[in-house]
């Protein structure tokens, strides 16, 4: 089981550059050992004849058929919206691109 030191905890903070207090140093290493011990549990348990899953129940998509219905109008929806030019919907430049 892997033990992290709150010297090692302070040296990662440091490399992800998150600046953390001595008291949250030391907590984040005691919750770093509870996921090291959780992890090292699930190795054990994790055998070649234990097939890898993602999920503990099956996932199934739901698809409904394809039914081509009558599409809306073009004009009826811009006249809809705030501001169209050209057939299409005009929005803010917010790029400041030419």
């Amino acid at each position: 089981m892997s033990s992290f030191s709150v010297d090692e905890v302070a040296r990662l903070a440091g490399l992800a550059r998150i600046r953390l207090t001595e008291g949250e140093i030391e907590r984040m290493a005691g919750e770093l050992d509870v996921i090291a011990s959780a992890v090292a549990k699930v190795s054990e348990v994790a055998t070649p004849d234990v097939p890898a899953t993602s999920h503990p129940i099956a996932l199934t998509n739901v698809m409904r058929a394809d039914v081509v219905v009558p599409t809306l109008d073009r004009d009826e929806v811009l006249a809809a919206a705030p501001a169209s030019e050209d057939g299409k919907f005009l929005v803010p430049q917010i790029l400041g691109e030419e």
